[in-house]
């Protein structure tokens, strides 16, 4: 008998859902039930699937196809470590995914909201040289089904925590290049979106890119509804490739181009990241020419404090340094805000945890 690979549930958007039952024999309205168990509650296992009630046709269905072995799979990625910040608003998490690798997932609690930022990749290719991932490589992108079980892993967490609260917010700026793994990362946004299920508004969600030009623009043509954060650090082209070696695969004036066509063509803000690192990016003619660099744009600019990582020496940017950097891109007329540090106790930089416990099993 010829056996075929197993394509998991949570990869399905409700069309294509409904595409596999009718092709199965069964009435396509029955995807209606099985996408709310498994993404408004949560579901991820064989046995709970089958103790939901479904009616007779639906549940023959997944008692004969889905199950290890089976045509259909779930994504439960299996928890390794967690670890909860001192203050209690930050959790990470590194999860093993069914081959073995494992991601990061941060759960991230500020006053009235819960946020949670996704991995998209195993690794990274970008490269940038100040990030844990980035120093750790590329090993291959997440599936859509696996970027999607990271949101119902911090659901879980949360409503055991407190089962009044709920996630509003995601941030793709965990491990990977979101961009890089476009398809699997647009289908898993369209799941989690949906009102049907786990319903985060695509206001609140937000893509992070080192700046993949092609994706950028693709963006924009196709009308996606994400915010969009650009990872900068650098306002020259020598400043910016030294720090972020994807610069050498598409130039700063490039990349500034594809994001002035982006808030043209979409009318909406965009987000320039910069990691302020002292003696590489936080001088005052760095600033000034970041200013001029976005001249005429609906800019605004996250300052982000140094994640320290073993692979990188640099150390981050002094009180005043940072504080005549802000002033700078505010004077120009840009909002520019430092990002709430959140996890730093706990490894909470993007690949941080899991090149901790990398070193722990080595050593």
């Amino acid at each position: 008998m010829t056996t075929h690979p197993s394509i998991s549930l949570h990869d399905l958007d409700l069309a294509g859902l409904r595409e596999q039952l009718s092709a199965d024999g069964i009435n396509p309205h029955h995807a209606a039930a099985l996408w709310r168990v498994l993404h408004r509650d949560g579901v991820a296992t064989r046995e709970g699937l089958l103790a939901t009630g479904f009616l007779p046709p639906l549940h023959r269905w997944i008692e004969e196809n889905v199950g290890e072995g089976l045509r259909f799979t779930l994504d439960l990625p299996e928890l390794v470590e967690e670890i909860p910040s001192r203050d209690g608003l930050t959790h990470k998490f590194l999860l093993r995914l069914n081959d073995g690798q494992t991601i990061e997932t941060v759960l991230m609690g500020y006053e009235g909201r819960h946020t949670v930022c996704l991995s998209t990749q195993a690794g990274c290719a970008m490269g940038c040289v100040f990030c844990a991932t980035g120093q750790m490589g590329f090993v291959r992108h997440l599936r859509p089904g696996e970027i999607v079980a990271q949101v119902h892993h911090a659901r879980r967490v949360l409503r055991a925590l407190d089962p009044t609260k709920r996630v509003r917010n995601l941030v793709l700026m965990g491990m990977g290049e979101p961009l890089h793994n476009y398809d699997s990362v647009m289908q898993a946004l369209g799941i989690i979106s949906d009102t049907r299920g786990i319903a985060i508004g695509p206001a609140r969600i937000a893509i992070s890119t080192v700046g993949v030009v092609p994706a950028i623009r693709r963006l924009a043509e196709e009308g996606r509804p994400y915010r969009l954060a650009v990872s900068l650090h650098g306002s020259s082209e020598e400043e910016r490739a030294a720090l972020v070696p994807a610069a050498k695969r598409w130039s700063l004036a490039e990349l500034i181009a594809a994001c002035r066509d982006y808030g043209r063509d979409t009318g909406k803000r965009i987000f320039f990241e910069w990691t302020l690192i002292e003696g590489k990016n936080d001088s005052p003619e760095t600033a000034v020419r970041l200013a001029t660099l976005l001249e005429g744009m609906d800019a605004h600019v996250n300052l982000i404090p140094l994640n320290p990582t073993q692979g990188f020496e640099g150390i981050e940017s002094g009180t005043a340094a940072a504080r005549r950097f802000q002033s700078i891109l505010r004077e120009a007329g840009f909002p520019c805000t430092f990002r709430q540090r959140r996890g730093i106790d706990v490894d909470a930089g993007c690949g941080m945890l899991k090149a901790a416990r990398e070193r722990r099993v080595v050593n």
